[in-house]
C-alpha cells in the first residue's frame, strides 16, 4: 500500500469516495455535489488551506482523508487560532480495521501540527467515534449547529 499526498489529478476518484461515505452515513439528498466539491478542492489545494493524505493498493484510492484549515481569532484552548478540520475519512469497506484510518488520521494531525494548527475538530460518524477516541479526540457537547 502507497500512502501519499492527494493530487489534482486525483479528483475524480476522491469526490466519488467522498459522495459514498455521505452516503454511506445517511445521507439522503439527492443533488449534484460534485462541482461543488470540485469548486472547494480545487480552490483550497491551491491556496494550501487544505490537503489531503490517500491510500493506494495496486493503483486503486482505498482510503482517504482530508484537512481544511480555519482561522479564528486566538483563545486558551488554541493559541495559534489555526483550526484543522477533519473530514473526508473513509475506507473502501474490504479494507477496514487494517490500520489504515489510523495512519492517516496520523499523517493528518502530523501536518495540522507542522502548519501550526492548534486543535483539530471533527464531526465524526457513528463508526468513527472509536478511531477518534483511542487516537485521544474527546467529545464536546458545546458543539451546534444553525442551517441557513
Amino acid at each position: 500500500m502507497i500512502y501519499r499526498h492527494l493530487e489534482k489529478k486525483d479528483l475524480d476518484t476522491f469526490i466519488s469516495m467522498r459522495i459514498h461515505q455521505l452516503r454511506e452515513e445517511g445521507a439522503t439528498e439527492e443533488i449534484d455535489l460534485v462541482p461543488a466539491l470540485r469548486d472547494y478542492y480545487e480552490r483550497h489545494m491551491a491556496d494550501g488551506t487544505f490537503f489531503s493524505w490517500i491510500v493506494e493498493d495496486d493503483g486503486k484510492m482505498i482510503g482517504t482523508g482530508g484537512i481544511s484549515i480555519v482561522e479564528k481569532p486566538p483563545y486558551f484552548g488554541c493559541p495559534s487560532g489555526r483550526i484543522a478540520l477533519l473530514s473526508s475519512m473513509f475506507t473502501d469497506s474490504a479494507y477496514r480495521r487494517q490500520g489504515i484510518a489510523k495512519e492517516i488520521l496520523r499523517r493528518l494531525t502530523d501536518e495540522a501540527r507542522e502548519r501550526g494548527c492548534s486543535v483539530v475538530q471533527i464531526t465524526a460518524s457513528d463508526m468513527g467515534v472509536l478511531l477518534y477516541t483511542d487516537f485521544g479526540f474527546v467529545k464536546n457537547s458545546n458543539f451546534m449547529q444553525l442551517k441557513l
